[in-house]
């Protein structure tokens, strides 16, 4: 029986392992890509998973990181993008870097020399043809204004956005809560009536006016001439207020009124840095009104000197630059397609994902997906336990309604459900705190690989 092929519609990181994917599961697929025929600001070349910043996929310990575990899932599933990685690796300590042109010229050749891929240039100008039933959307943050604007009137609700400011996201087990307070401003009660919703960390007025000279004499971030990215009045940066007037945070999102400090309930917080619930599992809190363009280091320096913050672990750091994606938790189901056309999936960057490896992932799971419903043999998630399954919940549904706008995320163990942390060893010794944390992500990791492993039987056994 002839099988129709898939068509994916982006040769980055994502299109180039959805179409592995889909071509190693025995269906045939055409890979749209409109390099060289129209360039993009960031690429220099017409080669596939060309890597346009850095040429590291970062740690490769898979017990202790949560993008070195996903490394390890993406191999169990003989991802093109690992395989070609690891076979242009360069020196790069306990990371997994890359030679960049030797590791896209090897995805380049692979899929050129895949019997079931067919590599066609040229740009996909608007939404694909209708003949064309499935269709795997991997353009990643440059999409074509084109397609951008074909999308954006197919939802109907403006939902295809411009990332801007995104503020920094803190795992809350590293929040020190006998210095902060859980509580709600004027103890309103939200849509669940939870009157202690955000966490509340002080400051006196010699630590604000502190706080307020680190955020001014800070190093910034510059913008790329192609990025052009506009400051928006909702969603300043920190220190942009800051330059407007130094008491300007205070009087927005820093605003010490309504809370009461239940450590000194007599000594009124000159001001207050909230920080409020990010995902479902309540593992990861953002900083509200904390959007930045502060450099990477500058921001742990400054905001641990937020008190309650000293010992903050960051799962994400904030940044501004121009940026393409869609609201996944509104516009996806649990596959990743289009809930308004569902011929139409979506991968890489544009569904809220940041990082190579991320990116690769989400294409890896939209082109099982797309080749599982091709041969007719429904394909469920990876289990949320596991990195993987962890990316899909969180931009199809672990984002909180009403919690503030669907941000994309990098892979951290904040998004897998939690395990409580091993207190003795295997010879019943007690651990340090330090080691119990370590511990404990290994704990997670070993229970991410061991739930794969069963997906995959589980797969492989559907597929007989």
């Amino acid at each position: 029986m002839t099988v129709k092929p898939v068509h994916v519609i982006g040769g980055g990181l994502a299109g180039s392992e959805a179409t592995w994917q889909i071509a190693q599961a025995g269906v045939p697929v055409v890979l749209h890509e409109m390099r060289p025929v129209r360039g993009t600001p960031a690429h220099q070349t017409e080669g596939l998973a060309e890597l346009v910043c850095s040429n590291s996929f970062r740690s490769d310990d898979w017990e202790h990181n949560a993008v070195g575990l996903l490394h390890a899932e993406m191999r169990r599933c003989s991802s093109i993008i690992m395989s070609c990685g690891d076979a242009n690796q360069v020196p790069a300590g306990g990371a997994l870097a890359v030679d960049r042109d030797g590791f896209s010229a090897a995805v380049t050749a692979k899929l050129e020399a895949h019997p079931l891929v067919t590599i066609v240039r040229e740009e996909v100008a608007g939404l694909p043809p209708e003949d064309w039933d499935s269709v795997v959307v991997a353009t990643g943050p440059l999409t074509s204004p084109a397609l951008s604007q074909a999308v954006l009137e197919l939802t109907g609700e403006g939902q295809l956005a411009f990332f801007d400011a995104i503020a920094p996201i803190v795992h809350a087990e590293s929040i020190d809560m006998s210095v902060a307070w859980r509580q709600s401003r004027y103890d309103k009660e939200g849509p669940g009536g939870d009157k202690a919703a955000y966490i509340n960390c002080p400051m006196t007025k010699e630590q604000y006016d502190a706080f307020v000279q680190a955020l001014l004499d800070a190093p910034k971030a510059e913008s790329k001439d192609w990025e052009n990215v506009p400051y928006f009045d909702a969603c300043l940066p920190i220190e942009v207020m800051a330059e407007r007037g130094r008491e300007t945070p205070r009087h927005g999102p820093m605003k010490p009124v309504g809370l009461t400090n239940p450590h000194q309930p007599d000594q009124k917080p000159w001001a207050v840095v909230q920080l409020r619930q990010d995902n479902a599992l309540g593992t990861l809190f953002n900083i509200v009104g904390f959007q930045t363009k502060m450099k990477h280091g500058a921001q742990t320096e400054v905001f641990r000197t937020i008190p309650g913050l000293e010992n903050a672990q960051f799962a994400r750091l904030g940044g501004l630059h121009r940026n393409t994606f869609i609201n996944s938790p509104r516009l996806l189901d649990s596959s990743l397609r289009m809930k308004a056309m569902p011929r139409l999936r979506f991968a890489g960057q544009v569904t809220g994902v940041e990082g190579y490896v991320e990116s690769a992932a989400v294409g890896l799971l939209a082109g099982r997906f797309a080749a599982a419903e091709r041969l007719g043999r429904p394909l469920a998630a990876p289990p949320a336990t596991t990195a993987l399954g962890a990316l899909i919940a969180h931009i199809t549904g672990g984002w909180l309604e009403g919690g503030g706008a669907f941000q994309p995320m990098n892979i951290n163990y904040g998004l897998l459900p939690p395990m409580e942390a091993p207190r003795r060893d295997a010879e019943g010794r007690k651990l340090p705190p330090q080691e119990r944390g370590r511990a404990k992500k290994r704990a997670m990791s070993a229970r991410a690989i061991a739930d794969l492993d069963g997906w995959l039987g589980e797969t492989a056994l559907a597929a007989e």
